[in-house]
């Protein structure tokens, strides 16, 4: 077993690790990067892009069948669902080389294929070679969850690393799990022409603002999309093209396929982290918040640090970590300002904190603003009236922002900006936003917070009354 020794020794090649290993190598850091799966990790290959591309196209289904409200004659589209999964993996296919070994090894990266394992402290081992590095970052991700169901080892199921595989439309699809994964895949799925369940243990979309998900979930349902909430399973059954899910109350739901979006487990197999003195827990490493594992050498990004399961979120933790292990400076990490987003149709998209819990945080010092997407001209004009997007405000500063409609996710982004650079309101006030755009809705909510001290002030009233009488 030959040793190589280094400065950084990454551990996944998905966008926290590619991120870390870019930035540091150009800097001028001699780094090894070890991945035993796909360059790209999950979201490339099995989350993030597929399920975009597969949307995409299911966006382009709907369009087809919606023409009534401008006039034009509204059709059935005739799904190609093997077509479909042919644009999908086009989409994959034109990223990867972004990704790909061949661009890391470019860029100077010392890149081995293969499973990676501690050895001790300072080493770690892969593709017969003994890596001994002065840091190492554990950047694994997570893989799909499968619960505990009596039947699950005996049915077939789907997860999200193999239904973009899938080439055949399936006739009925049940899904396990109401959170954004099995949400995204219900309404895709119903638009290309399946029949549609969601079977959801407690709340759909429980995470996010029970009344801007209430709109999300009212708007699947008139499409066809079967959501049962407070539906335990207890048991599966079946096989291929016949599969049942059942339920605490008795009731027993049959589909032709079943996909399991019930969480995600962090991937931490294999690794010998007791050999190295890196302490986790099935949430992930243990770290502190400058990513900092129990033994001094060793960091962890994204899924594996136990947090928040995003992409950005791994890609804001490699930006943490860079400054520490290449730079030498101190950083840490806040979750005050990260965004995220369920890209159903309408999206929805958080920031901060929602209303529940900036009341509870900050009691009657919460100031809630409210904008409708009906109040917004282009809204208005490209027939997408429906949506809601709640500012809540403490002291003149946004603390979170809940958005639900069209174009949700782009819109946030002016929200995560304001939060990590803690503007205040009248910044966005006084932004100048184009005409007509989704984007006037932000300007409209912050201007909200100061109207009724303009125009609910008896004060200053008074005083503008002078002033035209004085005005020459």
């Amino acid at each position: 077993m030959s040793l190589i020794t280094t400065d950084i020794c990454i551990i996944g090649a998905g966008s926290g690790g590619l991120s870390i290993a870019a930035g540091a190598v150009q800097m001028g850091a001699r780094v090894v990067l070890i991945e035993g799966g796909e360059m790209g990790g999950d979201c490339l290959n099995a989350g993030c892009i597929p399920s975009k591309a597969l949307i995409a196209a299911a966006k382009a289904a709907q369009a087809m069948r919606d023409g009534a409200r401008f006039g034009i004659t509204p059709t059935e589209p005739e799904v190609d669902f093997g077509a479909v999964k042919d644009h999908v993996a086009r989409v994959i296919e034109t990223i990867a080389p972004v990704d790909s070994q061949e661009r890391f090894e470019g860029l100077g990266v010392r890149v081995i294929r293969d499973w990676a394992k501690f050895s001790g402290p300072d080493t770690v081992e892969a593709g017969g070679h003994r890596i001994k590095a002065r840091r190492f970052v554990i950047a694994t991700g997570s893989r799909p969850l499968v619960p505990p169901i009596p039947g699950v080892d005996t049915v077939p199921y789907l997860t999200n690393e193999t239904i973009f595989g899938l080439r055949d439309r399936p006739a009925h699809l049940l899904i396990i799990g109401g959170g954004p994964i099995g949400m995204e895949m219900a309404q895709a799925h119903r638009r290309l022409g399946c029949k549609v369940t969601v079977i959801e243990g407690s709340k759909a979309l429980g995470h996010d603002d029970p009344e801007l998900s209430a709109i999300v979930l009212a708007n699947l349902r008139a499409e066809g999309v079967e959501v049962l909430e407070g539906a335990k399973v207890v048991a599966l059954s079946g096989q291929a093209g016949d599969i049942t899910v059942a339920l605490e109350d008795g009731r027993q739901v049959q589909g032709t396929h079943l996909l399991l979006a019930a969480g995600r487990k962090v991937h931490l197999d294999g690794l010998n982290l007791e050999v190295a003195g890196v302490k986790h827990d099935g949430k992930g490493v243990t770290v502190g918040a400058d990513l900092r594992s129990t033994n001094r050498r060793v960091y962890a990004v994204g899924d594996a640090a136990g947090g928040l399961q995003f992409t950005h979120v791994a890609g804001y933790h490699a930006g943490i970590v860079i400054r520490q292990i290449v730079l030498g400076l101190p950083a840490k990490t806040s979750t005050r300002h990260i965004p995220w987003v369920t890209y159903t149709d309408p999206e929805l998209a958080q920031v901060g904190l929602t209303e529940a819990a900036a009341r509870k945080a900050h009691g009657t010092a919460v100031s809630v603003l409210r904008q409708e997407f009906a109040h917004n001209d282009r809204a208005q004009a490209e027939g997408k009236p429906v949506g809601l997007l709640k500012v809540m405000v403490v002291k003149g500063r946004p603390v979170g922002a809940s958005i639900v409609g069209p174009q949700a996710g782009e819109l946030i982004g002016l929200w995560a900006f304001a939060i990590a650079s803690r503007a205040k309101l009248s910044a966005i006030a006084g932004m100048v936003a184009p005409y007509p755009t989704l984007g006037e809705i932000s300007k409209r909510a912050a201007g909200a917070y100061f109207s009724p001290k303009l125009f609910d002030n008896p004060t200053l009233k008074g005083f503008v009354r002078l002033v035209q009488k004085v005005l020459p």
